[in-house]
């Protein structure tokens, strides 16, 4: 493990403070714990293996929309005599 610093606000501190009483876990612990999970939703590679299961998911249905006509619809003015920006 490596030793690192941080900056918390006021507030952040007070309640990871209270938040490690009431669990019984440090401090230090409970910021491993959230930089852990952080990691594990933001890894690219660990979002790879879902990627590649979805690979293909709606190549055999046929009835999806047009992709043509939605783009035509969000193209479209909002309101009458409005332009698209």
């Amino acid at each position: 493990m490596e030793r690192t610093q941080i900056y918390l606000t006021k507030r952040e501190r007070e309640a990871l403070a209270s938040i490690a009483r009431e669990s019984g876990v440090s401090q230090s612990a409970l910021i491993r714990q959230a930089v852990d999970e952080f990691l594990t939703r933001n890894t690219a590679r660990d979002r790879l293996p879902l990627i590649r299961e979805a690979r293909g998911l709606w190549k055999d249905h046929d009835d999806l929309p047009d992709t043509r006509e939605m783009r035509e619809e969000f193209d479209r003015p909002l309101f009458p005599g409005e332009e698209n920006a």
